[in-house]
């Protein structure tokens, strides 16, 4: 709550504050403040706290929203792609050179966090702007390649091989689900419509969070990542009567539950090998910073959104997070990776998650003024902008 409050006096997210406090409370360096150590319990809040976030977000957009959206996924997330992932690359050989160690650098440079950017827009508000179906589609079509990437990035990290055929069938997985919940999705309404007046309020509620935590643990079976799951869950009833009421009575839970997700991020976060890879950090924020800047306003303008809105969507994508400390976790763990490298990616991660949310976070509440400033004169009417006089 305190840190809550610090986020609102100061004019922020709560997102930077959140993590920060569990830093400092955490077991990690700096550890004058240690007082809590991450549990099973902290662990399960947090997942919980994924999945609330993404399955309110997925309530904010219909079918038809996200069917309109569809060549805002495709081209936005190919952009993303090209150049954040071309970008990460490039920096990940640059670093550690050609190697297994340099593509699981670069999946952690690369991919952004659904957690920490969809709490961000409901912060700022921002569910509404057009943009925003640009960044969801981003999102999307990220933790879709995630998911593929995830399963090689562990085989490599085991020294086993991956076969064209493993992939593929993973890939069929994923977008069968993904195909599966958007054609249920068109039907489900009207079934919701029909059987909730039947139920008594707790039994709608207890019935809501089974098909979120329920959809979560299908898509991470599917190879998916629980928050896309919680996504589609959302999408699912977003279309029904009751949405607004499922809305209003579970939204205390969903803050709780992403603060709880935040700060127990931090508690994950040790700064105390931070100054040993200086190097890599010098290199790798500017670098991942900038991709995701211009990714986003290339492919805001190539779906036609002004370079306002373009700018907009490039400060969104900017915050990286649960995604990356999962592929560093995994990196530590790698037995076939190199020792050195195991060493320093686990504090690199930390300080880069941290400081790209801290910079995201701040980002995305300045970029409209600095569209403002960088792309002065008339304002579009598609822009949702009064004119200028």
């Amino acid at each position: 709550m305190a840190a809550g409050l610090l986020a609102g006096r100061l004019g922020l997210s709560a997102i930077p504050v959140y993590i920060g406090a569990g830093i400092l409370l955490g077991p990690g360096e700096p550890s004058f403040a240690h007082v809590v150590d991450p549990s099973e319990g902290t662990e399960l809040l947090s997942r919980l706290g994924v999945v609330f976030l993404l399955f309110f977000l997925g309530l904010e957009f219909s079918l038809e929203r996200l069917t309109q959206a569809r060549r805002l996924t495709l081209v936005g997330g190919a952009v993303d792609l090209v150049v954040s992932g071309g970008a990460a690359i490039a920096l990940a050989v640059a670093l550690v050179g050609p190697s297994s160690e340099a593509l699981l650098l670069a999946g952690l440079v690369y991919v952004s966090s659904s957690a920490i950017i969809t709490r961000a827009l409901f912060d700022f508000r921002r569910l509404a702007d057009p943009e925003t179906d640009l960044v969801l589609g981003v999102l999307v079509f990220e933790d879709l390649a995630i998911a593929l990437f995830l399963g090689i990035a562990a085989a490599l990290a085991a020294g086993e091989a991956t076969s064209p055929a493993a992939v593929a069938s993973s890939a069929a997985l994923a977008l069968g689900m993904v195909v599966a919940f958007l054609v249920a999705s068109r039907y489900a309404p009207a079934v919701l419509d029909r059987v909730a007046p039947r139920l008594e309020r707790e039994q709608l509620l207890l019935a809501t969070l089974g098909v979120a935590v329920g959809s979560a643990a299908v898509a991470e079976i599917a190879g998916l990542s629980e928050a896309i799951g919680a996504l589609l869950a959302g999408v699912l009833i977003s279309g029904s009567r009751i949405r607004d009421e499922i809305e209003q009575e579970l939204l205390g839970l969903r803050d709780f539950a992403a603060g709880i997700f935040f700060f127990s991020f931090g508690l994950q976060v040790d700064l105390g090998g931070a100054d040993e890879v200086w190097r890599w950090l010098a290199l790798a924020l500017p670098a991942a910073v900038a991709a995701k800047l211009v990714a986003g306003y290339l492919g805001g303008r190539a779906v036609g959104l002004s370079q306002r809105r373009s700018l907009n969507a490039g400060a969104a994508l900017i915050a990286r997070g649960e995604f990356s400390i999962i592929l560093s976790q995994l990196a530590v763990g790698g037995a076939a990776l190199d020792a050195a490298f195991r060493e320093k990616i686990g504090p690199f991660a930390g300080v880069f998650v941290v400081a790209t949310t801290v910079v995201g976070v701040l980002f995305m509440r300045e970029s409209r003024r600095a569209g403002r400033i960088l792309f002065p004169g008339r304002r579009r009417v598609t822009d949702g902008e009064p004119r200028s006089r």
